[in-house]
């Protein structure tokens, strides 16, 4: 009679195992593949977010505006406010770093001396919950600002980058339109300083009303000058990044 073999049951269970240790072995190489190519497209879309934010920054450094109303560039530690030039106006951009986040707020886009001035006040009272506040990147440890003065890099919080200047305290009054009469009677007016056609010497009384009405005299105050240069550094958990900016301010 013909014999038929087979398998007996211990080859059977066996080769299962060894198909099963096969199977796991190419799924934890399918798998490690996998997280490897997370882990660089994370690490790409993060490089270019974070080439996006310093390049931002660098933009608004360069594009500051030097005015007599607010400081161009403010440093205290933990907010760094300037003033830049945007089209026709300028705005107030604040960078801020709160709980590990920076954070970008640009405020509206002014035009006027008292709306940069309510700009620059409302960038002082942020809290970092604005719906304007972009937050532009995470996981940051630390960052300080230096500022390039005379022939090397100092603390932008540190003392020395003002000067005594002279400025009018008030803008002085328009001058009257022209062909416009003399006040009724052709007494003088203090209010403007003229004298109408008649009046004879002006008493003293009026002339001091005259230079009360006048352009105020000149104030001396305190400002702030811009440094040449602006340093960013900021440390990151893929280490340190340096940036310097030239400034090339425009009054």
């Amino acid at each position: 009679m013909r014999q038929h073999h087979g398998f007996t049951l211990v080859e059977v269970l066996v080769a299962l195992l060894i198909m099963a240790v096969m199977a796991a072995m190419g799924w934890q190489g399918v798998s490690g593949m996998a997280r490897a190519r997370d882990i660089g497209s994370a690490a790409s879309e993060r490089t270019l977010r974070l080439s996006a934010v310093v390049g931002q920054w660098e933009s608004d450094i360069a594009a500051i505006y030097d005015n007599p109303v607010v400081p161009g560039i403010a440093f205290d530690g933990a907010a760094l406010r300037l003033v830049r030039r945007n089209g026709d106006g300028v705005q107030v951009v604040v960078w801020a770093l709160r709980e590990g986040r920076w954070q970008r707020w640009p405020g509206p886009v002014v035009q006027r001396s008292q709306a940069l001035r309510d700009s620059w006040m409302q960038s002082q009272q942020l809290q970092g919950q604005e719906p304007t506040q972009l937050q532009v990147l995470d996981g940051v440890a630390a960052w300080q600002v230096y500022y390039w003065r005379g022939q090397g890099w100092s603390n932008a919080q540190s003392s020395g980058d003002t000067v005594a200047v002279t400025e009018p305290a008030a803008l002085p009054p328009p001058p009257p339109a022209s062909g416009a009469s003399a006040p009724a009677g052709g007494a003088s007016s203090p209010a403007t300083g003229t004298a109408g056609a008649d009046s004879g010497a002006a008493a003293p009384g009026g002339g001091a009303s005259a230079a009360a009405g006048g352009a105020s005299a000149p104030a001396t105050r305190l400002r702030s000058l811009l440094p040449t240069g602006v340093r960013l550094q900021i440390d990151l958990p893929e280490g340190r990044i340096v940036r310097d900016v030239m400034l090339t301010p425009a009054a």
